[in-house]
């Protein structure tokens, strides 16, 4: 059965960093593309990025680009997403998902929870 498991999401300044993790398993990860999604109160779930099986192209929401870095270990079986110059309205929780971007998101995790606020 497909397994996802956020971590690493907590309260960050204005400017500040995270780096987000997703253990996975279940499937075989290095077949399958992965994304972030996030969804903030009140909105809807929307992409943040994709990367595909072997890491080779990468995708990424306009809001995002330039600040996150979607990458995978595909020896570890994990997705990570680094922030970087993180603002209020990423405030949102995240989720991790199998396939994802044009392929379409057929599995998702819990989610992990990120606010950023002074």
């Amino acid at each position: 059965q497909v397994q996802l498991v956020e971590s690493g999401g907590g309260l960050v300044q204005p400017g500040g960093s995270l780096t987000l993790s997703c253990a996975a398993s279940g499937f075989t990860f290095s077949s399958s593309a992965m994304s972030w999604y996030r969804q903030a109160p009140g909105k809807e779930r929307e992409f943040v990025a994709v990367i595909t099986n072997a890491g080779l192209t990468r995708n990424y929401a306009g809001s995002v680009k330039g600040r996150f870095t979607i990458s995978r270990d595909n020896a570890k079986n994990t997705l990570y997403l680094q922030m970087n110059s993180l603002k209020p309205e990423d405030t949102a929780v995240y989720y991790c998902a199998k396939g994802g971007g044009s392929s379409g998101a057929s599995d998702w995790g819990q989610g992990t929870q990120v606010t950023v606020s002074s």
